[in-house]
């Protein structure tokens, strides 16, 4: 019996852990895929408190290596349900695993939904990126694509404006569905090469060196082109993967988890931290605050509950 399951080893998740057992509780991890998150995949990163620079993989290896120094324990497995009786809950993953909590913490994150082209995985993170912020500044005086022509890939888009030498940005749709507004910012720059009705079709390589991405061939009005860049921005959606769980957490229209009072949920022991939930802001610093914001209040809900 844990005091807290936690569900996802993100920055969320993991801060959880950590605040949990730095309050004497007992605390077990789950992540189905990699510890540290989706900050895994940048090589670098220089927005995070207290690192000038740091890699992504690096930052999650510092979190894991932390939240088990802490004594939070960590086991690689996909959780498919929760389940709930009285006085507890009980973890189910695809494994056939089930472990017995006395709280949940849901901090599932998201996926970035990607065009699935070949070669596409192995860009993430060297050539493709998904976060302006995070990212924007090693592309400084370059060129880069921009693919998306919604809010997420305009307000990106806006970052990126005063950062690279040219941007080129290319909707699927006949028209860009950002707020005018949005667009208003990023469309007049002289820096700026709009296109819609486009589909990709592929990433380009360099022919000097294997593997760097060179380019995005797209098709307009039934015209094969290339767009040179040295980067890829991709703004083409977040999936969040929490349909499992809506029986006991309430969901937006786009799958998100919706706190109440920050972490709580519908459910008496049941919390929520991080991307998985909906926020106007989802970064490290944000996820990590929604994990010792959802840890301290399971921890006071034991402590409530005096088991």
């Amino acid at each position: 019996m844990y005091d807290m399951i936690i569900v996802g080893g993100g920055p969320a998740g993991l801060t959880a852990a950590i605040y949990g057992r730095r309050n004497g509780k007992s605390a077990l991890v789950l992540e189905k895929a990699v510890f540290g998150g989706q900050i895994v995949n940048s090589p670098k990163v220089e927005n995070i408190p207290g690192f000038t620079s740091i890699s992504g993989d690096e930052f999650g290896d510092q979190l894991l290596d932390q939240a088990m120094s802490q004594g939070a324990e960590v086991a690689m497995e996909e959780v498919t349900q929760v389940k709930k009786t009285d006085s507890e809950f009980t973890v189910v993953t695809s494994e056939g695993s089930e472990y017995k909590g006395k709280t949940v913490i849901l901090a599932t994150g998201t996926t970035h939904r990607t065009l699935g082209l070949p070669g596409e995985a192995d860009l993430i993170g060297n050539g493709i990126s998904f976060c302006a912020v995070c990212d924007g500044d090693f592309y400084r005086d370059k060129t880069v694509v921009m693919i998306g022509g919604g809010n997420s890939a305009f307000v990106e888009s806006a970052l990126l404006v005063g950062i690279v030498k040219k941007l080129i940005i290319l909707q699927d749709m006949p028209v860009f569905t950002a707020d005018q507004k949005l667009q208003d910012q990023v469309l007049p720059s002289e820096k700026v090469e709009a296109h819609t009705g486009t589909k990709v079709l592929s990433y380009a390589f360099s022919e000097e060196e294997s593997g760097k991405l060179s380019g995005v061939t797209y098709e307009e009005n039934g015209e094969t082109k290339t767009a040179e860049c040295d980067g890829v921005f991709l703004a083409v959606g977040l999936v969040p993967e929490n349909d499992a769980f809506k029986e006991w957490a309430e969901l937006d229209s786009r799958g998100y988890f919706v706190p109440q009072n920050i972490c709580t949920t519908k459910t008496p022991g049941i919390f929520v931290a991080g991307d998985c939930c909906q926020k106007t802001l989802r970064q490290v610093t944000t996820a990590c605050s929604d994990g010792a914001y959802a840890a301290i209040a399971a921890c006071d809900f034991i402590n409530e509950k005096g088991s």
